[in-house]
């Protein structure tokens, strides 16, 4: 069936927007439009009307709007939208990397325990959880005009279609959301009305129409409900459901945050609190693991060292955590950058290396973990390389030295927005939206062969992250 479709990708910096032949794959036209967010210290905000006039000027970018057949959103997860009676926000959103809300979490956590956390909801929350980030504003008397609770990617869908909608790879970013629904006992323990929440809306279906021009769509098109970013980037790479599914294929994303993820058919529920308990999109699980501190960390150090960002050098033994904002794996919020082990012969070159490592590392450990929460074996397949640090050579090198792993550089690029372009064309089609994935071809790209796993630089690392951890994990509650 041929047509076309846009796939949005709403991220913590801008909005992406691509029109894509649903025969081919095909990306017939791009749009682009840039995001600010403020705070500091541990704060991190947007305002969520910033995000939808980014959306409809990137979907007008395409040059497609008005041709467009469906459209679907993928969004930065976690996030938290109030919205007022009229539907204004009552406040900025408060965005997955703000960190104020940890010291909330570690009182949720202590309350309910880590076991039934896990057991009730496949995640242990930490300050990056919606949950926490509502216990924080009604902490601080700020929910009283709140007349609706949204993520990033409903909040934009919800103004294409005037009908709220939520779903299952989103809502499990929340710390409420249980296999079945809404988990009402930990809504009541953070004082959040259901009412408040948009209605569950179950896989494959269509959150609505539009309702307007916006960006140049016609109204009356069909909007699909949309995924949190990491799912969405899942289906853009076809792992998943429908025939010829690809579960346990590790994926690693390197962006401003950095993730590391597989599609599995078990239920993921970790205690220790490593591994979140996502769902996928369409059906399955998505464990993830992930850390706040990655590209822009890395690229932080490299413009204290006065070096591009490639020029690294071998050797050395110095340690870099780069923790620049806090850390979520490992769980230290309040952490800051640490760097150990200097010498008179340590190079900038090889600091900078140090600090990729650094970033690298706990993704990597936290791998097997992620396969065996989604109880699928580990297997022989590449490690899947995307997000915008996929294209350097210094991550490709620094990821295949730490793994021992092969790794695969898809060749398509904004997967995210990919992925919610299959979203839409599914709703055409009636096919998986991982099985539109597949047959685009997205995975497709080089594979670079494993080489010897650096097992002494794993160690050093291991070894300041467990010597560091009370300096680590000191710091003002923020």
């Amino acid at each position: 069936m041929a047509g076309i479709v846009i796939g949005v990708d709403s991220s913590t910096q801008s909005t992406k927007a691509l029109a894509v032949d649903t025969a081919t794959g095909e990306v017939l036209g791009e749009g682009r439009a840039a995001h600010t967010v403020s705070g500091s210290g541990g704060a991190r905000e947007s305002d969520p009307r910033q995000w939808w006039q980014a959306l409809q000027d990137a979907i007008a970018g395409t040059g497609c709007a008005g041709r467009a057949e469906a459209v679907a959103i993928g969004g930065q997860q976690h996030g938290l939208v109030a919205l007022d009676a009229d539907g204004v926000p009552v406040h900025p959103a408060l965005l997955w990397n703000d960190t104020r809300s940890a010291d909330r979490a570690a009182a949720l956590v202590e309350e309910l325990g880590r076991d039934a956390w896990a057991r009730r909801t496949g995640s242990v929350p930490n300050a990056s959880f919606t949950v926490t980030k509502w216990a924080w504003l009604r902490e601080r008397g700020l929910t009283g005009r709140v007349a609706a609770v949204r993520l990033p990617h409903e909040y934009l869908t919800e103004r294409l279609t005037g009908r709220p909608a939520a779903e299952r790879s989103d809502a499990s970013g929340t710390g409420w959301w249980g296999e079945h629904g809404w988990d009402t006992g930990i809504l009541d323990l953070v004082g959040l009305d259901p009412e408040l929440l948009p209605p569950l809306a179950g896989p494959g279906t269509a959150a609505g129409e539009t309702v307007g021009p916006f960006g140049g769509l016609r109204p009356g098109i069909p909007v699909a409900l949309g995924a949190g970013d990491n799912a969405a980037a899942a289906l853009g790479l076809g792992l998943g459901g429908g025939t010829g599914a690809a579960y346990g294929q590790p994926a690693l994303s390197l962006g401003t945050s950095g993730t590391v993820y597989a599609v599995t058919r078990g239920r993921p529920a970790d205690p220790t609190g490593t591994v979140a308990g996502f769902a996928a999109a369409h059906g399955d699980w998505l464990p993830l693991a992930c850390t706040l501190n990655c590209t822009l960390a890395v690229d932080r150090f490299a413009t204290l060292l006065g070096r591009d960002r490639q020029a690294v050098e071998a050797g050395g033994e110095a340690v870099v955590l780069p923790f620049l904002d806090g850390e979520r794996t490992p769980a230290l919020p309040h952490a800051a950058g640490l760097v150990h082990g200097l010498r008179h012969d340590t190079t900038p070159g090889q600091l900078l290396q140090a600090a990729y490592d650094g970033a690298a590392y706990a993704l990597l450990a936290a791998l097997d973990l992620v396969l065996a929460a989604g109880d699928e074996a580990a297997g022989d397949a590449p490690l899947l390389l995307i997000g915008g640090g996929a294209r350097g050579r210094a991550w490709q090198d620094t990821v295949r030295r730490l793994s021992g792993r092969a790794v695969q550089l898809p060749a398509a690029g904004e997967l995210v927005a990919l992925g919610a372009a299959a979203q839409a064309a599914g709703l055409l089609t009636g096919e998986h939206p991982a099985e539109v994935a597949r047959r685009w071809g997205t995975a497709a790209g080089p594979v670079l062969d494993p080489v010897e796993k650096d097992e002494a630089a794993a160690a050093r690392i291991a070894a300041v992250l467990a010597a560091g951890a009370p300096l680590l994990g000191a710091g003002p509650a923020v």
